[in-house]
């Protein structure tokens, strides 16, 4: 009987507590269905703190957006999931707050090996922000869902215009860059099949091209240098030469 009195109020004070923290970072919460169940009914203390954890993630303050670089990687059905993957995750890792965009109609979209990805907003959205840097990745069709997208291209034109960077990877310099006039000149890189090389002047063999503020490279197996590169373009030498040894990466 003392055992169980002792359990019942340890998990009083637990919820006691739990309770006072949800309390707490109310202010912060999406006003949803599910959020609102969680601050009225805290059944679940873990769970919470998870949701708690992400929330705040998402939602960046002013002063945290002035400090970060401000990275968009623009998606459609059927792009390459490692590419997308690899720009993403090691732009993060430089510290960039790195935002996700869908050409398709719908958020999620399917790559081109069956990975779904939810994006974070539409490009329509995405169009009204500045960026610092927009990549993209290619696969296909995924990269003639780029090329196709109005808001992205008019995007890349700004980015060009201000001579803000930008880059490609695999398909898209071809398919999306060259199409739109937005190389820097020959000599820059895509994919190595004959269709997409032949649409662009003197292509390089490199891995990875800098061009100024335009930034290419090949595929999927040089997509972790090409991120790296593109972190490099943000954050300077020193910093990318750190997070290549952290992942174990030879440049």
């Amino acid at each position: 009987m003392k055992l169980m009195i002792a359990r019942a109020l340890a998990l009083t004070t637990l919820l006691a507590r739990t309770t006072t923290h949800v309390q707490s970072f109310t202010p912060i919460l999406h006003q949803s269905v599910l959020s609102r169940s969680i601050v009225q009914q805290v059944r679940l203390p873990i769970p919470t703190i998870l949701l708690f954890k992400n929330t705040a993630i998402r939602m960046s303050t002013a002063a945290d957006t002035d400090a970060k670089k401000r990275v968009l990687v623009p998606i459609g059905e059927d792009s390459e999931e490692i590419e997308t993957s690899s720009i993403t995750d090691v732009l993060t890792r430089f510290g960039a707050e790195v935002v996700v965009a869908s050409v398709m109609p719908n958020l999620v979209c399917k790559m081109s090996r069956g990975l779904k990805i939810c994006a974070d907003v539409t490009i329509e959205e995405a169009s009204k922000e500045e960026w610092d840097l927009i990549a993209l990745p290619g696969g296909m069709p995924g990269a003639n869902h780029l090329r196709d997208s109005e808001f992205l291209v008019e995007m890349l034109k700004k980015q060009q215009e201000q001579n803000k960077l930008y880059g490609a990877i695999c398909a898209a310099p071809a398919v999306v860059l060259q199409t739109h006039g937005l190389l820097a000149g020959p000599g820059a890189t895509c994919y190595p099949a004959p269709p997409f090389r032949a649409t662009m002047a003197d292509p390089s063999d490199d891995k990875v091209v800098v061009q100024g503020n335009v930034i290419t490279s090949q595929g999927p197996g040089t997509s972790l240098l090409f991120a790296l590169s593109l972190g490099e373009q943000l954050y300077g030498r020193d910093q990318a030469d750190r997070i290549a040894g952290e992942l174990l990466v030879e440049r």
